[in-house]
């Protein structure tokens, strides 16, 4: 980035004029304060304006044989290399219509002839300051502006981190949790990526949203940390006694986002999403689920989502107590639970990328369930 120290070098002058004793006169009056270049037409002005890097501001004669000053102008201005060059026109000419035009045609400033040596010390010095003040504050913004997205970058990489850290809590503890808590995360960016295009969720579904959700699933079973081992890797179903103890992961789950959001000190944290999946994936549209029996759209967009993507891999995962069912089989009771277990809308649109999800869930398949197809 430019300081305004930088600009204390000697800058670089252009002057256009076609009568060589006015560039004499002009270059004896400025060389001892800039750089000079000069040009005798216009289309050798254009051409050394052109160049890298570009002079600092141009002395521009209007009355000038084939290109006239307006001209050289207008193209330096349409130019985006060399629209921001400040340019004084200098000329005979001194009436108002004719400065009027000048400066419409962008120059900043207009310098009647016989020229003034103070006037025109006086007037390019004062155009190179402003010229140097916007470059300084031009720089400064890109420089601010940069810094604030690698800022940025810095916060949304902290905060996969801490998701993913997090998550990976819940995968050390349960060894079958490490494909479903990809496939459902998956599952839920899919499903929400479908729901854009339904008009009772376009508004909330925003590309952030679902980006956000994508990155939220797998905190859905951090709860998992705090039920005993007993339970967690049972190798079969659980008594109704145990399965009381599991359903308390959802709660588990909430309080420990709860207690993480606490330290953030912030009004809207990251983690909403996944405090909203973790405490309500296992609510049913029907009312009939737990911990709260939330029913319909009092249940969270978030966890709506999940409720079925969980369901989904639940049902064609094999797990030491079960076979997992066909894709076919698991979408038909996924069709059957619309508006019981699962959000009608959120069912139609499962059903509309149903293949989708196969395909992702053979992509982040199980490696127990690879194994067992690659030796069968």
């Amino acid at each position: 980035m430019n300081s305004a120290a930088d600009f204390t070098e000697r800058q670089t002058l252009l002057i256009v004029d076609d009568t060589p004793d006015n560039i004499a006169l002009l270059s004896g009056l400025l060389k001892n304060r800039y750089r000079i270049k000069v040009a005798t037409e216009g289309e050798r002005a254009l051409r050394i304006a052109a160049l890298d890097p570009p002079p600092d501001l141009i002395l521009l004669d209007i009355m000038m044989p084939g290109m006239d000053g307006y001209e050289v102008c207008q193209r330096l201005k349409a130019n985006p290399h060399t629209t921001g060059i400040p340019v004084i026109f200098l000329t005979a000419k001194v009436q108002v219509e004719d400065e009027e035009k000048g400066l419409k045609l962008g120059a900043v400033d207009y310098i009647t002839k016989p020229i003034s040596p103070p006037i025109v010390l006086a007037r390019v010095e004062t155009h190179l300051t402003l010229k140097n003040a916007r470059q300084f504050l031009q720089d400064r913004n890109a420089y601010l502006e940069e810094e604030v997205q690698r800022r940025t970058r810095e916060v949304v990489a902290i905060q996969d981190v801490t998701i993913v850290a997090m998550a990976s809590l819940a995968e050390t503890r349960d060894n079958d949790t490490g494909g479903h808590i990809r496939r459902t995360q998956h599952y839920v960016r899919a499903l929400a990526k479908k729901l854009q295009t339904y008009p009772h969720f376009a508004s909330f579904l925003s590309d952030e949203t679902v980006e956000l959700l994508f990155k939220s699933a797998p905190l859905h079973d951090i709860g998992k940390v705090g039920i005993p081992d007993r339970i967690l890797l049972k190798p079969g179903r659980f008594t109704p006694e145990e399965f009381e103890i599991m359903k308390t992961h959802a709660i588990l789950g909430r309080d420990a986002i709860v207690a993480a959001e606490e330290h953030l000190n912030t009004p809207k944290s990251f983690l909403q999403f996944a405090r909203e999946i973790a405490y309500g994936h296992q609510e049913k549209w029907d009312g009939s689920g737990y911990p709260q029996g939330l029913a319909g759209e009092a249940i969270p967009v978030s966890a709506r989502l999940m409720a079925l993507a969980d369901v989904y891999d639940a049902l064609i995962s094999q797990r030491v107590y079960k076979k997992g069912m066909p894709h076919e089989q698991a979408v038909n009771l996924i069709r059957a639970g619309k508006g019981q277990h699962f959000d009608p809308d959120m069912v139609e649109a499962f059903l509309e990328i149903a293949d989708e999800f196969k395909a992702i869930a053979a992509r982040f398949a199980d490696r127990q369930a690879d194994a067992e197809q690659s030796s069968g």
